[in-house]
């Protein structure tokens, strides 16, 4: 549920902070005082795109905050991001006068689109046109499933739609370029075994290089080591000779002065390197290997790597990508090139898909049958009696949307052939239809706040008071909030706010509060009678509002 709205210089609002409740709850005031505004508000916090347009006169930013109880089923999806879960969830917009945008949810930085996938389990608005869309098939489909709960499988049919489109392009290709592709099979085929003939290993060509700087210059590595050994401990007047000789004498020397002590220990350190450099010389020598032979088989080898990448153009170093490159390739043009084996993968795509579109056409046909009994039964009481509400299924051509076209067919009053709505209803019977298609659908939904603003456009007297108890009834299941100028409408709600506008210092300002009895009196007097009050219209109101169980003083 909606707890707190809090608006800062959005179009014509420069402060406010509405607190809401359970039930029903209506806004209502002059055309033009921004009612819809606040409907538009809470859309950007939401996920609603945005730009600087929206942002008050003079005003740097714009700044809305919405606070809902926090459902548990979001617990999961908020843990997933790392963003805190409390008994709040706060969604935050703020667009600034360059038409930047940021968003935040419970005080973290977010995405828009992380809101609008927010919004979707929040709140179900119902726009003041909606009932225009309803001309639209495509529109027609999307209600009947959206009552049906069909999401799982409609993404079932387009997933299956996708995967079989895909095999189908892919074998029309196959089997057009067939003679192109066979010579593109051919070349890489070739080069493929080029380099499989070749078979470089991975780390090979640096390992070449090594080997064959260190045998080809084996003798001077050896002459080089064997020059260090004989002066480090050859005979005569060799390194460690001498190290240890002065080593020895400064032993006598320390029975005279101990502080010595260091020089001696520096002195046995260098002989004890020195020993051990003549070691791991010896075991270089003994390893060293004049091979006049693998440094010819090491040259050749190299040759044969530096001609074929001459041939493939490219870097020796790259042969090895290269080859898993091209193996890759061919696997996909063998595969592309085995029409009978993308004949049969398309022929059980295709399978799959018609699978998935009979069930979507099962459940549209089941669900199609009860949306007609509700509307029809809605319209008895919206000033259509006799009228008639029937969803259709028509067979189409197969599409990411199933096998069928929706289509909504209507009779207006009894004894008419239903015939579909864009062509027979009126404007005054689309909107009722639409409202009736709105509420019934709002019965089934799962969020918690529906907003219907305007949907009672083009209704009024007793259609009017029907529209009033059926938004007070879905009142008691979700917390319904509606904009509306009918006062049958607003005697219906549980709670009304008035939203007004004045103008201060040349600069239009819109203001809302919410209406104790009294002021409810007031206001339905108003919208019943226009801006001269009279005791008679007063006392109509007050009537009304003690009709549905209000209290009016």
């Amino acid at each position: 549920m909606l707890r707190t709205l809090h608006i800062r210089d959005f179009v014509i609002v420069e402060q406010t902070e509405i607190h809401f409740g359970p039930g029903f709850t209506v806004f209502s005031g002059e055309t033009g005082a921004g009612k819809s505004i606040l409907v538009d508000a809470l859309a950007l916090t939401l996920g609603e795109r945005g730009d600087a347009s929206m942002l008050r006169e003079g005003a740097t930013r714009a700044d809305i905050t919405a606070v809902f109880d926090m459902p548990k089923s979001l617990h999961a999806w908020l843990a997933e991001r790392e963003i805190d879960a409390d008994d709040e969830l706060s969604l935050r917009r703020v667009i600034d006068a360059q038409g930047r945008s940021r968003a935040y949810i419970n005080g973290t930085p977010a995405t828009v689109a992380q809101l609008r996938e927010l919004g979707d389990s929040l709140v179900d608005i119902h726009g003041q046109h909606a009932h225009q869309s309803l001309m639209r098939p495509d529109a027609q489909r999307d209600l009947l499933d959206a009552h049906g709960g069909h999401g799982d499988l409609r993404h079932a049919v387009a997933q299956a739609w996708k995967q079989w489109r895909a095999l189908a392009r892919q074998l029309e290709f196959a089997e057009k370029d067939a003679e192109s592709l066979a010579a593109d099979r051919d070349r890489l085929q070739w080069q493929v075994d080029e380099l499989d003939q070749l078979n470089l290993g991975p780390d090979e060509w640096d390992s070449l290089q090594s080997e064959h700087t260190r045998l080809s210059h084996s003798q001077s590595l050896l002459d080089g080591a064997s020059q260090i050994l004989e002066a480090l401990d050859g005979e005569g007047d060799s390194a460690h000779h001498r190290l240890t000789a002065a080593n020895q004498r400064i032993q006598q020397m320390l029975r005279h002065d101990p502080g010595l002590k260091g020089v001696h220990d520096e002195l046995e350190s260098a002989r004890i390197a020195i020993s051990e450099a003549v070691s791991d010389l010896n075991n270089y020598v003994s390893r060293v290997d004049l091979d006049p032979k693998r440094l010819a088989d090491v040259e050749a080898r190299l040759g044969l790597v530096f001609e074929t990448a001459r041939k493939f153009r490219t870097e020796p170093d790259a042969l090895c990508e290269l080859r898993e490159s091209l193996h890759a390739e061919l696997a996909a043009l063998q595969a592309a090139g085995d029409i009978d084996a993308l004949r049969a993968q398309a022929v059980a795509a295709q399978t799959q898909y018609d699978a998935a579109a009979a069930k979507l056409t099962a459940a549209r046909r089941k669900v199609a049958k009860d949306l007609g009994k509700q509307v029809t039964l809605a319209m008895q009481t919206l000033a259509m009696q006799g009228g008639r509400f029937e969803p259709t299924l028509a067979a189409s051509a197969p599409s990411a949307h199933g096998s069928e076209q929706v289509e909504f067919l209507v009779a207006g009053h009894a004894g008419t052939t239903p015939r579909p709505l864009a062509k027979v209803a009126s404007g005054g019977e689309l909107s009722r239809i639409s409202l009736a298609l709105s509420v019934i659908a709002s019965r089934a939904a799962r969020v918690p706040t529906l907003i219907f603003d305007e949907v009672d456009s083009g209704v009024g007297g007793a259609v009017a008071e029907a529209v009033g108890k059926l938004l007070r009834e879905l009142g008691e299941r979700h917390q319904v909030l509606c904009v509306t100028h009918l006062p049958q409408v607003a005697a219906c709600a549980n709670n009304q706010f008035l939203v007004a506008k004045a103008e201060s210092r040349g600069t239009t300002r819109s203001s809302i509060e919410e209406l104790d009895a009294s002021a409810r009196v007031e206001e339905i007097a108003r919208m019943l009678g226009g801006a001269k009050l009279t005791a008679t219209t007063r006392e109509h109101a007050r009537e009304m509002l003690e009709g549905f169980g209000q209290p009016a003083s």
